[in-house]
């Protein structure tokens, strides 16, 4: 494992420094992309699984937070510009990569700010290794993929995260599901708030994140639940029972349903802080301004 400069000019940043860490999981060398901005106390940002998940997500928030902190910024295995193999996407892949990838770039204590499905990688993290977070932000806290959420078997679920990976039916399911329109479509039903806010131009630069080679297999995973760390709501409110660091949830107030319910029932447990905003499943992105200010006490107590 290790990790080298890259080329900025093939990449494509938020105004950091580009790195790759080449880790090895199921005797196949991924490159992951990561992006560092800022000096000071390290912090890490964890964007949420989606079809169009990728750092720059975060990217803005890395911009705010930068005069503070050592920002580092992760594109999944997988996902963004990372590698994205014809793998078996699972919990136990990224278990261990988010294992590794902290333990090979930082020295020291840590802060996480996790979006959506990251939530229960990091929990599960600090409950294995307490000493790895010193503070946890969970920003639209998830741990049910959408197909689960919609009341899909396991059985069903899986007979569609086949179907997609399959090599021609499967890429063309995939592509009908991202195409421009589409993601639209999904983003104001379920993402962001402000129609306003979804250009050509931001719609356009999401579709090209899906185009990429092996764009399909890891979304697949997490659409159809086959990337949730934890099956059942107790085993999630269970992991931050027993946590022992201090942890904040933001909650988007215009989150759908059954996610505002589950993150409610997250922040009513006792001593977790919690901060409602504007937004949905995609404020870190849509109201990043908004995240730093709840938060901000919260990262830099006086």
């Amino acid at each position: 494992m290790s990790t080298n400069l890259l080329s900025t000019s093939n990449t494509v940043g938020f105004g950091g420094v580009v790195q790759e860490y080449l880790w090895n999981w199921d005797n196949q060398q991924l490159r992951v992309v990561y992006e560092t901005l800022g000096k000071g106390s390290p912090l890490l940002l964890l964007p949420a699984f989606s079809t169009v998940s990728t750092r720059l997500e975060m990217g803005e928030l890395a911009r705010l937070l930068a005069p503070h902190f050592q920002v580092v910024a992760v594109d999944w295995p997988g996902f963004g510009e990372s590698s994205r193999p014809s793998l078996d996407y699972n919990p136990a892949l990224y278990h261990q990569f988010l294992a590794d990838f902290v333990k090979s770039v930082f020295n020291n204590t840590i802060t996480v700010i996790a979006a959506g499905h990251a939530a229960s990688y990091v929990l599960q993290l600090v409950q294995r290794e307490p000493a790895v977070f010193e503070r946890i932000v969970l920003v639209a806290p998830t741990w049910r993929g959408p197909l689960p959420t919609m009341g899909a078997t396991q059985q069903t679920a899986g007979m569609v995260k086949e179907l997609v990976r399959s090599p021609i039916f499967g890429q063309a399911l995939y592509k009908l599901n991202t195409t421009p329109s589409f993601l639209s479509f999904m983003y104001r039903r379920h993402v962001f708030t402000d129609a306003a806010k979804l250009t050509p131009n931001f719609i356009e630069k999401k579709w090209q994140t899906t185009q990429k080679p092996g764009a399909r297999f890891a979304p697949a995973a997490f659409v159809t639940g086959n990337l949730d760390a934890v099956r059942e709501q107790s085993d999630f409110l269970a992991l931050v029972r027993s946590l022992s660091v201090p942890l904040m949830v933001v909650i988007g107030e215009s989150s759908p349903p059954k996610s505002r319910a589950e993150m409610d029932a997250l922040a009513a447990l006792p001593g977790v802080k919690s901060v409602v905003v504007p937004g949905s499943l995609g404020l870190h992105e849509e109201y990043p301004d908004a995240v730093l200010e709840a938060i901000g006490d919260f990262l830099l107590p006086s």
